[in-house]
């Protein structure tokens, strides 16, 4: 590993916002100061955040420590993917290339889109009538 052992970086996907620190340990990954099974509840979701780790094979070497804000379990585990694939290139410049070449430096744009006005939702829209 690099000879800094300390990384940390913002990750974000709809709504949810994360905030990660990678730290020396032994795999562990704490969010929002409950273990990330608990946090988390879907092993769909857990797997998508320790995504970036398994692509490097540091998932013992490193603990996660991850505070999320905002959207739901779906965006979070998003946000904190995408967090740990950036503090990773901070911590070492070589994980670069297979992070990206994976997809997990790419935010994703996908959001909720806005209702419009005089209309009664994002794309829905009021019964056309002729006569």
């Amino acid at each position: 590993m690099s000879e800094t052992t300390k990384s940390q970086a913002t990750g974000r996907r709809k709504d949810a916002c994360a905030r990660v620190h990678l730290v020396p340990g032994s795999g562990r990954i704490t969010v929002n100061g409950r273990d990330e099974a608990e946090f988390f509840r879907r092993e769909t979701l857990s797997m998508i955040v320790r995504q970036p780790l398994v692509t490097i094979g540091l998932e013992t070497e490193l603990d996660v420590v991850a505070t999320v804000k905002g959207g739901g379990l779906h965006g979070a585990a998003g946000a904190v993917r995408h967090a740990i694939a950036r503090a990773l290139c901070s911590l070492n410049p070589e994980f670069r290339t297979p992070v990206k070449r994976a997809g997990f430096l790419t935010r994703d744009p996908r959001t909720k889109e806005r209702k419009k006005y005089g209309q009664r939702g994002a794309r829905a829209r009021f019964q056309f009538s002729k006569r």
